[in-house]
């Protein structure tokens, strides 16, 4: 039984390569590596390899290090995840050696993502709450992120995800028996508790600021009589539009004012206990697809929908059988990919620099070779594309 190539990689490769996230445009240092071109006419730091007509730099790598271990301390236990972020520190050279032999082959496959990067933007965008790209931009600068370099990352990142999708993913393949086996064997970590999925059209009842003495812009402390029945009234509207056959999600992002109405208003997942027993007993009776009525909150009015609703225990395999699937594929991943880079490392030609390791080298690659002209230069990159060697 056969995976689509792309779609199922994409959670293995973020976790695999460094995929830009929202959490890194809108706040972390912009520390993606930024590998150079062989004829890139730009000074940079000390060459440590050279792969084919691209090379690495010791700039790339410490940048790849100090995202490493700023991504460790976003993780809520920061203790394990720095452990595992200095484990992972031998393998970083290895990691930007695969990308650009990853984006190489995208290359010679004549393989593109233009259309890709202007879609994943606009997500962005969205997420964001940005009007425009250029609003998105102006945010990135304020961070002191070059938007440019940032669109580059990005560009890389979906190619090199194309490249997995096509020529590894799509040679990869879960049979029925294997899936059987692997539900058998993992019945114990699938049980679960009782748990709903939610989405929410809010509507506010503070949707205009009052000014304070200092001039500023503010929501008021409590909302006035007007604004609740204003509020009320349209959260009635959009009920009666979904009644009458709306679309929850469409209705969500021109209609609510809550955080995730770009996203249809998705609130991911809930379990029985966790929510207030107002919302509980109202959304835990619903089947998926329906709806609560209009809700007062403190923030206004909500309608609630149930998207997913999970029972308690063990799912039955048919229920789950995507998400085994899934499993079994990444575990197929792993080994294959690194069979396939190790291939690409023996059909390219790496030199690395003393003193540097590339972990995922195998031992039927092919040096280049300079001749004694060219190996008289420095081991720094000059302009004019003067490119030094080791």
């Amino acid at each position: 039984m056969g995976l689509p190539s792309v779609g199922r990689l994409i959670r293995y490769c973020m976790k695999r390569f460094s995929f830009l996230s929202l959490a890194v445009l809108l706040g972390a240092p912009f520390l993606l590596a930024q590998t150079q071109t062989a004829t890139n006419d730009t000074v940079v730091e000390e060459i440590i390899a050279r792969i084919n007509n691209s090379i690495v730099t010791r700039a790339d790598l410490r940048k790849a290090r100090e995202q490493l271990l700023t991504e460790a301390h976003q993780q809520p236990d920061a203790t394990t995840a720095e452990q595992q972020a200095k484990e992972h520190e031998k393998d970083l050279l290895r990691d930007l050696i695969d990308q650009q032999l990853l984006l190489q082959k995208a290359s010679d496959l004549g393989i593109t993502a233009d259309t890709d990067l202007v879609k994943r933007l606009n997500e962005l965008r969205q997420q964001m709450h940005a009007d425009s790209m250029e609003e998105m931009e102006k945010a990135a600068q304020a961070q002191g992120i070059s938007f440019e370099d940032f669109k580059q990352n990005l560009k890389n990142n979906l190619l090199t995800q194309k490249v997995i999708g096509q020529e590894v993913g799509g040679h990869i393949t879960v049979s029925n028996q294997e899936i059987q086996q692997y539900y058998n064997q993992h019945k114990a970590e699938m049980d679960r508790p009782e748990e709903v999925r939610l989405s929410e059209i809010l509507i506010s009842t503070q949707t205009t600021g009052v000014k304070t003495e200092k001039g500023e812009t503010a929501l008021p402390e409590a909302p006035t009589p007007d604004g609740v029945a204003q509020a009320q009234a349209k959260a009635d509207q959009v009920y009666d539009l979904l009644k009458k056959g709306g679309n929850f999600d469409d209705l969500a992002k021109k209609y609510s004012n809550g955080p995730t109405a770009a996203l249809g208003g998705d609130l991911e997942y809930f379990k029985r206990g966790t929510l207030s027993k107002a919302y509980e007993s109202k959304v835990f009776d619903l089947q998926p697809g329906q709806y609560t009525e209009p809700i007062r909150t403190n923030q206004g009015f909500v309608i609630l929908k149930v998207t997913e609703h999970q029972a308690a225990g063990v799912p039955p395999l048919k229920e789950v059988e995507t998400q085994v699937q899934e499993q079994i594929y990444m575990v197929k991943m792993q080994p294959a990919l690194r069979d396939y880079l190790t291939k690409l490392r023996e059909e390219a030609y790496i030199d690395i620099k003393p003193g540097y390791i590339d972990t995922g080298a195998s031992p039927n690659e092919t040096k280049p070779i300079y001749t004694t002209a060219t190996t008289a230069g420095s081991d720094k990159v000059k302009k004019k594309k003067k490119l030094g060697l080791f």
